[in-house]
């Protein structure tokens, strides 16, 4: 199963599911896997910081991050960065905030891909 989830829940996570970092910089804390295939680019996300419009990341992070992945390589990049069947792509937003793996989720439903927030 694929979950997504956010940094300040990791802890709830149990040990049979692997946390895979998708944000641009993950926290100096997290040692963990990242998939940096799947963050934002940073000229477009340091633009809706300052404007907050999703409209302009949303159709940004289409085009210039989802558009350019194969969804069979990168199901087979997250199981080799995972030691369990299950992962959580984690980022810092909480899930009822606007975030990039809300967007991450929708295209893998759209590949046939079931994800679902860790918790819910």
């Amino acid at each position: 199963m694929i979950y997504t989830t956010y940094f300040a829940k990791l802890r709830s996570l149990p040990d049979s599911v692997t946390p895979i970092a998708i944000c641009g910089k993950a926290p100096d804390w997290y040692n963990g896997a990242q998939y940096k295939q799947l963050a934002p680019k940073w000229v477009f996300f340091s633009e809706w910081k300052k404007t907050r419009d999703n409209h302009y990341y949303v159709r940004c992070f289409e085009e210039q991050v989802l558009s350019k992945l194969d969804i069979n390589r990168v199901l087979n990049d997250l199981r080799s960065l995972s030691s369990t069947d299950d992962i959580a792509l984690v980022c810092y937003e909480k899930p009822e905030d606007f975030c990039h793996r809300h967007l991450v989720a929708n295209w893998l439903r759209e590949n046939n891909i079931p994800v679902k927030e860790f918790g819910t």
